[in-house]
């Protein structure tokens, strides 16, 4: 069995070989659903401030995988190399400090269909690194795993950090409607909003039963919450302290709010279980405008006009799509 040593990349990839400056800190994979699309290339232009490839790339931004619904994997880059027998001799340079490990080579990468690299071909890599690691080997239990990975001709060795899903366990709520954003679309939304926590504060001021609050404050985010209507405030509230968290959840209209906020995130009423106005709708949207500086607005169909006409500027877009349902972002500054 014959392992590539020293890929060359295709012409296709010639373009990216006359690279950057430098070599990336952090390579992230990503999946979503066709229907997702859309919501998933919005969330990581807020992520990472740049348009992503598809399924792999790289970048000198730091973001937890868990904090993306569609982020799989990062690695943390240690060592890179044109070839792999560079990574191998690097590796050899790993301390453990008498923890166990495992090694994991990442299945995505951006070689053509004919320069994949199978299932025992990756084995093999895995081993051959493992073997140059001074230290005890882990497959089941590591307290130490590392990724070695292959992206734009390079070759990326580091420590591996994977998704954990931990939102899902936020998917089942004592409080809910069926007219609530799904958990997926409130982390995305609120990872548009706020893209860098440190130091932020943000509002939801129509939060419903506490959806996007839960997300944020799962990512550590200082968040308030604020609705209008008193039984679907206390829903917040409960759902907000089933997971163990705690936030204020006012009752009252976005129009008395005085405090000022870096981010929102506004999930519009509309007339389904809401009897509300354009007039109502155009309100909560000046108010949004005076309150905070950046805000994701979440409606039904696009608003564009409204919300140029309260003073807001749409900076990205997307539709999440569910079947025939759908909810437009609209990232407002």
């Amino acid at each position: 069995m014959t392992v590539p040593v020293n890929m060359e990349p295709g012409k296709e990839q010639e373009g990216q070989l006359n690279r950057q400056e430098a070599d990336p800190a952090y390579i992230y994979t990503y999946a979503c659903s066709g229907d997702e699309q859309d919501l998933c290339g919005m969330e990581l232009r807020c992520l990472f401030g740049k348009d992503i490839p598809q399924g792999i790339f790289g970048s000198g931004i730091r973001v937890e995988p868990s904090r993306s619904p569609f982020i799989k994997e990062m690695i943390e880059v240690m060592y890179t190399g044109d070839s792999l027998p560079e990574i191998y001799d690097q590796t050899e340079q790993v301390e453990l400090n008498g923890k166990t490990f495992k090694v994991i080579f990442v299945k995505t990468n951006d070689l053509p269909p004919e320069r994949k690299i199978e299932y025992n071909e990756r084995r093999v890599i895995e081993r051959e690194i493992g073997l140059r690691i001074e230290g005890e080997a882990d497959v089941n239990h590591p307290e130490l795993v590392y990724g070695i990975v292959t992206l734009g001709g390079r070759w990326y060795f580091g420590a591996y950090h994977k998704n954990n899903a931990t939102w899902f366990r936020q998917i089942k709520k004592p409080r809910s409607y069926s007219i609530a954003l799904s958990t997926r679309v409130a982390r995305a939304a609120v990872n548009m909003a706020v893209p860098d926590p440190a130091g932020i504060r943000a509002i939801d001021p129509c939060c419903g039963i506490g959806t996007v609050m839960i997300e944020a404050l799962s990512m550590g985010i200082d968040i308030v919450g604020r609705d209008i209507n008193p039984f679907i405030a206390q829903g917040a509230r409960t759902n907000i302290a089933h997971f163990g968290f705690d936030a204020p959840v006012t009752l009252g209209d976005i129009a008395d709010i005085t405090e000022h906020y870096d981010a929102a995130i506004v999930d519009m009423p509309y007339n389904l279980y809401s009897s509300i106005t354009p007039e109502e709708q155009f309100d909560i949207l000046v108010n949004a405008r005076r309150i905070a500086d950046r805000v994701v607005i979440v409606a039904i169909e696009a608003m564009d006009e409204m919300i140029g006409k309260a003073g807001f500027r749409i900076i990205d877009r997307c539709v999440a799509r569910k079947g025939a349902f759908s909810r437009h972002l609209m990232l407002c500054v």
